[in-house]
């Protein structure tokens, strides 16, 4: 039965020598990263290259798999070099998405704290948490907890059937329904809070550290010799492109970091008790709960009208 480095051998469409030409162009035309994975995943092992650096028989002799690892020993870390390479081929495709997630918790930010009409809701709800508090040592009130917005429709009226939250949509849809569509003003928000700034610290640093072992198997394979020579020229091109874009990425990234910390501070929230995640969890569950009590006094009144009609004929 055949293993595994056979049966990935057997899918190969060029010669073993002409596998290994293609990774050392790094023509990703002629071999893709699936075939590099498996390249690396069916990596021989070191005592396996030791024993084959010592054949003397004819090559012909060999199996197709023993084949396949001698011709990875002529080529001094070749599985540096295969690791650099997948690293290249997926550069561009990681490097952008990973600046897309940045600019929507970017954008995000900016939105929340640039919307007029959030920050007129969130003074009528100050407003309304004063009233009701009027007289106590919370009735003059300057501020309210961020995760107190979801409490609104916790609290009901006496007859049970309307919530604070509910009451303040009629207000605000009475004296102000132009801030009833403030949810148009944070269109980023619900896809940030699928991005968690941790994974993104981490893709960071695996983009970092794979430009940086590119890096130094650029240097180390400057001394290869021959074999190596195109290798280590179109290496040298793709890292000059890589770091021009990492710099700007990198501080790009720096930036949404302090704008996803501003984001709790704005709200006056310390952004280690309440990060990023939660902040903007929050806000998605109160816009939510805002546009589902805002159509239930809709639905209500128009049950209100309907039936008004009915008794006036």
């Amino acid at each position: 039965m055949a293993n595994n480095t056979e049966i990935m051998l057997a899918k190969l469409k060029m010669p073993l020598p002409d596998m290994v030409a293609a990774i050392l162009a790094m023509n990703d035309e002629l071999i893709d990263s699936d075939q590099v994975e498996d390249c690396l995943k069916f990596y021989p092992t070191n005592e396996e290259m030791e024993q084959l650096k010592k054949f003397t028989d004819d090559y012909e002799t060999l199996g197709k798999r023993e084949q396949y690892f001698l011709e990875l020993t002529k080529v001094p870390r070749m599985d540096a070099k295969l690791r650099v390479f997948l690293f290249k081929m997926k550069f561009n495709v990681q490097l952008s998405e990973f600046k897309t997630s940045l600019n929507t918790v970017n954008s995000a930010c900016d939105e929340v704290r640039r919307s007029t009409k959030l920050k007129e809701i969130m003074k009528r709800i100050l407003y309304l948490g004063n009233t009701l508090n009027q007289g106590t040592a919370r009735g003059a009130a300057v501020g309210f907890k961020l995760d107190s917005l979801l409490i609104l429709t916790d609290t009901r009226a006496s007859d049970s059937k309307m919530t604070l939250m509910h009451y303040l949509c009629k207000k605000i849809a009475s004296k102000s329904p132009s801030l009833l569509d403030f949810h148009e003003d944070l269109v980023s928000l619900e896809a940030a809070t699928e991005i968690e700034l941790k994974v993104l610290a981490e893709e960071m640093q695996s983009i970092t550290m794979g430009l940086e072992n590119a890096k130094q198997e650029l240097a180390a394979s400057a001394n290869d010799g021959p074999i190596s020579q195109g290798f280590h020229k179109t290496l040298k091109e793709f890292i000059g492109q890589a770091e021009a874009e990492m710099t700007s990425v990198t501080e790009f990234y720096s930036i949404v970091c302090r704008n996803a910390d501003a984001l709790a501070i704005y709200f006056g929230e310390d952004p280690t008790r309440c990060p990023f995640e939660q902040a903007t969890m929050t806000l998605l569950n109160f816009v939510r709960l805002f546009r589902k009590c805002d159509e239930e006094n809709r639905k209500q009144e128009a049950e209100m009208e309907e039936v008004k009609g009915v008794n006036v004929k």
